[in-house]
């Protein structure tokens, strides 16, 4: 295309799927300062610190103009804690685990905080989870209005699968849209998350996800996952890298998940930060080099924009 990709997005990526790793301060900072040194991205997704992490990190960032969002959805998941817990001090746990992130949000500068619902109930129980799901997410984003001296931090959903690893609420694109509509008529800043990683494992093709969920999208990550075989090592919501052997996206998932955010407006869309954000969540597998992993990730990229 004529059009270069910066004119319509921001390009990031996932730092702790990037570098799994990375769990003391000196190995966060420089692994955070590699990112930024690249100037093919523009965004990076971080967990939750501590406050003088904080402001080293926002420091490295202001310094290399990288935009940083705050993902809060390996807090959680680390701690296996769910914003649809039917347990009220789970719930709370959860809750509060979300506005911590949120304070990191705001120390950080960042304008979005990601976040995923816990695990998908049985069908008697669903109902009264996905309405534990909407007081979660209202209570969430007020913490963020109270909190915002100006603009207010955004919350974001991101979908997940629902019956092969995660096995999240959220969930089936139908779904997040109705929760998402639910949440928006209490509060403005809310909007969904999808992951071209999870679209396999959800059984959706972009066209069938995006026609359900453009209305309330705000923020999109690009993955790869494993499906076919349980054995391969990457099975299941693990982001290998684009192209792996039995894995299920390359050059051309890729292409066509541009192509039909595009046509869908996405990049269009108004959204929380400066332009629209695709984020890339590729992990290293035993033995691969997270410097590597995206080298190659910025190759595929660049052959599925090519191919446009």
């Amino acid at each position: 295309m004529i059009e270069s990709w910066r004119n319509q997005m921001l390009l990031g990526i996932v730092h702790p799927m990037a570098y799994p790793n990375a769990s003391d301060e000196a190995s966060l900072l420089t692994s955070i300062q590699e990112v930024c040194l690249d100037e093919f991205f523009d965004v990076l997704e971080i967990k939750p610190s501590d406050s003088a992490t904080h402001a080293k990190i926002r420091a490295i960032a202001e310094q290399s103009a990288t935009h940083l969002i705050v993902a809060s959805q390996p807090p959680l998941l680390g701690a296996k804690l769910s914003l649809n817990d039917p347990d009220e001090a789970g719930r709370k746990a959860a809750i509060d685990k979300v506005k911590t992130s949120v304070d990191a949000a705001y120390e950080l500068g960042a304008p979005l905080v990601a976040v995923l619902s816990g695990p998908d109930p049985d069908d008697a129980e669903r109902e009264r989870q996905l309405d534990l799901l909407v007081d979660s997410l209202v209570e969430c984003c007020q913490h963020a209005q109270d909190r915002a001296e100006d603009v207010p931090v955004w919350i974001t959903l991101e979908t997940f699968d629902h019956t092969i690893d995660k096995r999240c609420l959220i969930g089936p694109s139908d779904r997040a849209a109705a929760v998402a509509a639910r949440v928006r008529a209490h509060t403005p800043n809310f909007g969904l998350t999808i992951d071209l990683s999870h679209l396999p494992l959800l059984g959706e093709t972009p066209a069938q996800c995006l026609e359900q969920v453009i209305d309330y999208l705000i923020h999109v990550h690009a993955g790869n996952c494993a499906m076919q075989e349980e054995s391969h090592p990457a099975y299941g919501d693990q982001h290998p890298r684009f192209g792996m052997a039995g894995t299920e996206t390359d050059v051309p998932q890729l292409k066509e998940f541009l192509e039909t955010l595009i046509y869908s407006g996405y990049f269009k869309t108004p959204v929380p930060t400066p332009k629209p954000v695709l984020t890339f969540e590729v992990k290293p597998l035993a033995g691969e080099s997270p410097q590597l992993i995206l080298a190659s990730t910025k190759r595929t990229f660049l052959r599925a924009w090519a191919e446009m």
